[in-house]
């Protein structure tokens, strides 16, 4: 058994140690000793979609990766358009929505975020031309010139709206711990009116993305935003809280809208397949659940009511309801960089504004595996994504292909990762040695970076980026945070 001490994976020499490390934790996590550029990862995989089938030519994906660098208008820059040209250098067979691009200007989580109104046609079209050149100039070279499959993530940010860099929360329902960070009051609740027209804007942002060249759009139900949060409004009165039907009747009607309006789009979810309650760093600076969200905590979708543990009886009814409507992608995530960064991005250094791992992130990466693998086998309709990958740095390789070999989902999607190293899947399906200088080591400065205003990139790994005035405040902003924690790096 593990003596609870955390163990850095770059610490890790061989995929058996990384194997023997999982064991000594209890997690049962396959990993190969080898990777196959011809093998798993390099298999096709076939997508449906309204206008056929369409053939992946292998199993990775890109995971949608924000910026905070948009125009204020909601427009693309040069920032974005290199980071969407570095998504198709990966290689990746799927590029999983670019980023989140809000359905409103007011649903933006920040000043730069993009916004699909009628006027980002153009835009948006151009982002997709931008993945399929980088794709055209280092995978097209070697004769693999078969475009990506394309989706649009679509978004409100809720509770977590900034459209003018200060806190605007609209929010599903009245939270007890989360109210106070962004100062909700009752005007800040959502009307039923509101989430009509919500729904309209859902669907209108997808016939945006239909025009724009997207083969499937993502109504995005994770991460503590609009859609995620609504489907923990236990508490809401009327149409759009309260039993299971209730929560997810926004979905529900946004798919119907969407199928309706443009019928030629494929449809995906990225869902947080479970939740915690919100964790705030304990005396260490060691990440404990806030006060007020322990035993009997009842906002937690996919939560067992103690605040940290799994019940997946009501995830496995909303698949059901997603397949339903029209649904046959899934990504798989889970809780809210917010207020749980430890479940979906497991990291050895925390962001600015979080804590120290309550365990070793070892753990939380096999946890979601495990809850997608449960997910990936119960819904057989579904091409579903995994995600929460990054932690594994030099052998995310072995991990993701024993777990496509293995069945726990069809596609590995890559986040962070990509920031750092866009051609890994691209040097993996070549057979070549990974580039360890490129590794994410999960410093958590993209994250770091738009907690404070600034744009988001890998500051520590990415030439680009280390050379930008921001680093300078990324690292004094570390460096506070660190102070805060009373220096304990662990």
């Amino acid at each position: 058994m593990s003596d609870g001490r955390i163990l850095q994976v770059k610490r890790l020499t061989s995929p058996a140690a990384l194997a023997d490390r999982l064991s000594a934790l209890g997690c049962a996590l396959p990993v190969d000793a080898t990777v196959d550029p011809a093998g798993p990862l390099a298999e096709p995989w076939t997508l449906r979609l309204p206008g056929g089938r369409r053939r992946l030519t292998n199993r990775f994906a890109v995971l949608p990766m924000e910026g905070w660098d948009g125009s204020d208008d909601g427009r693309p820059t040069e920032l974005v358009r290199r980071r969407w040209r570095r998504f198709g250098a990966s290689g990746s067979a799927l590029v999983w929505g670019g980023e989140a691009v809000a359905v409103t200007p007011e649903g933006r989580a920040n000043p730069h975020q993009l916004w699909c109104g009628p006027q980002a046609i153009g835009d948006l079209a151009s982002l997709r031309e931008e993945v399929l050149a980088g794709r055209r100039a280092t995978v097209g070279a070697a004769g693999d010139d078969e475009p990506p499959v394309l989706g649009l993530q679509l978004t409100h940010s809720g509770r977590w709206a900034r459209p003018e860099g200060r806190p605007a929360p609209r929010v599903a329902y009245r939270h007890p711990v989360l109210d106070e960070r962004v100062g909700v009051t009752d005007d800040d609740v959502l009307t039923d009116l509101e989430l009509d027209g919500l729904v309209e804007a859902f669907v209108a942002a997808a016939v945006v993305a239909a025009e724009a060249g997207f083969d499937f759009v993502d109504v995005k139900l994770c991460h503590g935003y609009l859609g995620h949060e609504l489907l923990s409004a236990v508490d809401r009165p009327g149409p759009y809280g309260g039993d299971l039907a209730g929560r997810t009747r926004f979905v529900r009607r946004v798919l119907d809208g969407i199928r309706s309006a443009a019928p030629g789009v494929g449809l995906g979810v990225r869902l947080s397949l479970f939740d915690v309650a919100p964790h705030v760093p304990g005396p260490d600076g060691t990440g404990v659940p806030a006060v007020g969200a322990g035993a009997g905590y009842r906002y937690a979708f996919g939560g067992d009511g103690t605040g940290v543990g799994i019940d997946l009886a009501e995830v496995h009814e909303l698949v059901d309801a997603l397949v339903a409507h029209g649904v046959t992608l899934l990504c798989a995530t889970a809780s809210s960089p917010y207020y749980a960064p430890h479940v979906q991005r497991p990291a050895f250094f925390p962001p600015s504004d979080g804590y120290l791992p309550p365990r070793d992130p070892l753990v939380d990466v096999a946890r979601l595996q495990t809850v997608t693998a449960e997910v990936t086998r119960a819904h057989p309709e579904l091409t579903v994504v995994g995600s929460g990958l990054t932690y594994l740095q030099d052998w995310l390789p072995h991990v993701a292909q024993a777990l496509v070999r293995s069945g726990w989902f069809h596609i590995a999607g890559i986040g962070r990762m990509v920031l750092s190293y866009p051609t890994l899947p691209t040097d993996v399906l070549a057979g070549r040695a990974i580039d360890r200088r490129s590794v994410c080591r999960t410093f958590s400065d993209c994250t770091t970076a738009p907690r404070h205003g600034l744009v988001s990139g890998c500051y520590p790994l990415d030439p680009f980026y280390r050379e930008r005035p921001e680093r300078v405040q990324v690292a004094a902003a570390k460096r506070r945070a660190e102070a805060g924690r009373g220096g304990r790096r662990r």
